[in-house]
């Protein structure tokens, strides 16, 4: 059976994910965006305004546009949120923004600057509703979400508002969910925990936020290679604390000595990355045959 999130069952078979950025939040690039080659699709709220508005148009365009070349209903639609998460009474205060994404049918969110395993437990709560059980024995609190804003996505998922409240839960805390949830461990304070923090049940991806890493270590701009020691060994224990737990390692590396394939290779094979960036369609598509997926178009 197919399922919702076409991303989920590529890491159910540890496949590369290729991911690229909304064009823009309007039922139009939604039409556009809906036969795209592209597994996941990435919307940024951690920097740009917080349009789920917008979103909401788009995620119908991406619906309206027809079935993906891959015979899901939408490309994967993953996003982040203005807050952070460094403490659990700031992912609280502002878990009204993790339910307004979810309510446009959204299949998951990428959490920022993750500094403390509780809040990330915190996080997890407020993706869920309040009768789901699994990982309550784990530390994850009751679920937050409530009723009401289900009608939305459930008719975009193409299901009964029940059902969709049912699997809107996060893999593979829940098997037959269809949330995925992501970390950025992304500064220093997050190092000397980020086995626990990576530990945490309904989690499925994270990256190391080379960006914000660099600042935090006090450097102006330290996002792409080459790095300093001090960074290398960050994204170290990063990637080790992410391998612990069996999650996704999102990765980029744009280094300019290098041309496109070769950095997407660099990440794939000697980074262990599986999400990641690439621009360019046939190279994306010729390493998904490489990895042996099956390529409908």
């Amino acid at each position: 059976m197919t399922r919702i999130n076409k991303c989920i069952e590529l890491l159910e078979q540890n496949q590369a994910i290729f991911a690229i950025p909304a064009i823009e939040l309007t039922y139009e690039c939604g039409l556009e965006m809906s036969q795209t080659w592209a597994d996941m699709i990435q919307v940024d709220f951690e920097h740009d305004p917080f349009d789920t508005v917008g979103l909401r148009e788009f995620m119908k365009g991406l619906k309206d546009g027809g079935l993906t070349p891959s015979g899901h209903l939408t490309p994967t639609v993953i996003t982040t949120v203005p807050s952070n998460c460094k403490t659990p009474d700031e992912v609280i205060y502002n878990a009204w923004q993790i339910r307004h994404v979810l309510s446009t049918g959204a299949h998951g969110i990428l959490h920022t600057h993750t500094r403390r395993a509780d809040a990330v437990a915190m996080f997890v709560a407020a993706t869920r509703y309040p009768f789901q059980h699994l990982g309550r024995d784990h530390g994850i609190p009751e679920g937050l979400r409530g009723q009401g804003g289900q009608k939305f996505p459930a008719k975009l998922w193409d299901m009964d508002p029940v059902e969709y409240m049912r699997i809107a839960d996060p893999w593979p805390l829940n098997p037959k969910g269809e949330l995925m949830l992501g970390l950025k461990i992304e500064d220093r304070y997050c190092l000397v925990d980020a086995d626990n923090i990576a530990a945490v049940s309904g989690i499925s991806f994270a990256e190391w936020g080379p960006g914000d890493m660099g600042m935090s270590f006090g450097h102006l701009d330290q996002h792409d290679p080459p790095y300093s020691d001090e960074m290398n060994d960050a994204r170290e224990i990063v990637k080790n604390a992410i391998d612990k737990s069996g999650l996704a390692f999102l990765c980029g590396w744009k280094d300019s000595s290098m041309n496109e394939e070769q950095q997407t290779r660099f990440c794939l094979d000697e980074l262990g990355a599986r999400v990641l960036h690439v621009s360019d369609s046939n190279l994306a598509n010729e390493i998904r045959i490489e990895m042996g997926r099956e390529m409908p178009w």
